[in-house]
């Protein structure tokens, strides 16, 4: 059996899940490329006040290593980047890495059956297999909005916040109502001296049911290991459901829904109107889901303002709505989410035959149960393409996948060569997620999760469960690619 080089590409969860899994089945000749100082991924580039995810840490944290003192049920950025780091010492991962060093460039040569890696520090990086673990959330947009760069105060993404600017006794305006948003308005409030949230379109909120986990929680957590596996369980079977509303069941999502309108309908009470605007135009479950009770509460007060009229243009001394009222700035915040659609981007993937994974994603991207692409021999991805979830947890995913890659792995050993899902299976296999996903509720409103041409390029369509039950390695799904004589 060959033993192979690995090169993984991003040091964040996916990265270190596949790294771990490959490790644990004996390869250890594994670089990992991480154009930062650190691990974490998006646990260590936000850092924005509030910063904390919205799934439960006992299910948002690998299987293979709970964490019986999570700080809270819902956990902030500095615990969770915490824990990361932790994993990758106690998995010995972090000798395996290059900090500050980004991959620009990747090519498959054909005569010697590897990838050639360009760095950004001027050298090249061989590898057997390659593994793009860089994920779908890591790349900060915002809109093009006229006089975007003449603003004269200080502005920043909320994915890059800028800790230094002094917001206390600011004009400050928030641009977008995502995730980050909701999480960074109910903390910046109080510093404002008046708060504008500019939303183009509401998110559906439910009640966040966050605790503090007290000293005896995390003593019953370590020694009765069951209790946290059951808590894991639990938020698994909470947060599936939604999925279920959204998949298969429209009395579910409908019950979700009137949920979700009494929540957010009784926190909006205390300011007149309020409810109108904050409420969603669009079926519940097109978009993520949010879990938060901060949001509304922070809209209602006084010093604060929610804008639905549209951004005419920027000025240097702040925002021109389309009603042509000047907002005057101080601080803009964009809230504006990532370049998620642009999968491996702004990275050069050359495959077999030169071609061009982006050329070849031109109409949206798509690969074999999100992890490999016809055409790109031994190349395996990390939260790919349709591997997003809508209600669960990524790393439940992730882990997912990092069994594949390893199985993957072993067959490329095992033949000596090369591997490339074959051209039918793949085609196949991305008819069958399209067909689902047009008919499902993402494709009715506009989202992160499609393109601009309408395709859901992100989301699995169906349960967590079920892309675990499916997503297993066939080594009748691939074919050897022979070694090509130069020429």
């Amino acid at each position: 059996m060959k033993t192979l080089s690995i090169a993984i590409i991003g040091a964040g969860l996916g990265g270190i899940a596949a790294a771990i899994e490959l490790k644990k089945a004996g390869h250890e000749d594994i670089t990992i490329l991480e154009k930062a100082s650190d691990v974490g991924g998006v646990w260590r580039d936000n850092t924005y006040p509030g910063a904390a995810c919205d799934v439960p840490s006992p299910f948002y944290s690998y299987s293979f290593e709970p964490n019986p003192r999570w700080p809270r049920r819902f956990s902030q950025q500095p615990a969770i980047l915490d824990y990361i780091s932790d994993v990758a010492d106690t998995y010995d991962v972090r000798r395996h890495i290059r900090f500050g060093v980004e991959v620009t460039a990747a090519t498959f040569d054909e005569a010697r059956g590897h990838w050639t890696l360009d760095l950004s520090t001027g050298d090249t990086l061989v590898a057997d297999v390659l593994v793009p673990a860089v994920g779908q959330l890591s790349r900060p947009t915002t809109p093009p909005i006229p006089g975007r760069d003449t603003f004269a105060g200080e502005s920043f993404h909320s994915a890059r916040w800028d800790h230094d600017v002094e917001l206390d006794g600011k004009r400050i305006a928030v641009i977008g109502t995502g995730a980050s948003a909701i999480q960074f308005v109910p903390e910046i409030q109080p510093q404002a001296a008046h708060l504008e949230v500019y939303q183009r379109s509401a998110p559906y909120l439910l009640p966040r049911p966050d605790r503090e986990f007290t000293e005896l929680h995390h003593k019953i957590f370590k020694l009765l290991p069951a209790t946290q596996l059951a808590e894991r369980g639990t938020w698994y079977g909470l947060v599936e459901a939604l999925s279920v509303a959204w998949v298969y069941s429209k009395p579910l999502a409908a019950l979700i829904g009137r949920l979700s309108r009494a929540h957010m309908k009784r926190q909006a009470k205390a300011k007149p109107g309020l409810f109108e605007k904050v409420w969603p135009d669009y079926p519940i479950g097109c978009k993520r889901v949010l879990f938060s009770s901060d949001y509304i509460p922070a809209l209602a007060q006084p010093n604060t303002e929610l804008i639905t009229t549209g951004i005419r243009e920027i000025t240097p001394n702040g925002i021109i709505t389309t009603d042509r009222v000047e907002h005057p700035t101080d601080v803009i915040i964009w809230g504006t989410g990532f370049k998620a659609t642009e999968f491996l981007a702004p990275m050069k993937i050359t495959g077999l035959g030169g071609r061009d994974l982006h050329e070849q994603w031109a109409d949206g991207a798509s690969a074999y149960y999100g992890m490999t692409v016809t055409g790109f021999p031994n190349m395996l991805i990390m939260y790919g393409p349709n591997t997003n979830t809508g209600g669960g947890s990524i790393i439940y995913f992730l882990e997912v996948q990092a069994a594949y890659l390893r199985e993957f792995v072993d067959a490329v050993a095992e033949r000596g060569a090369p591997l490339t899902v074959k051209a039918i299976v793949e085609r196949a296999y991305d008819q069958r997620i399209q067909d689902k996903l047009a008919n499902s509720v993402w494709s009715q409103c506009t989202s992160w999760y499609r393109t601009a041409s309408g395709r859901v390029t992100t989301n699995w369509p169906l349960l967590g469960i079920e892309y675990k039950r499916e997503a297993k390695f066939d080594p009748a799904d691939y074919q050897p690619v022979p070694a090509k004589k130069p020429v």
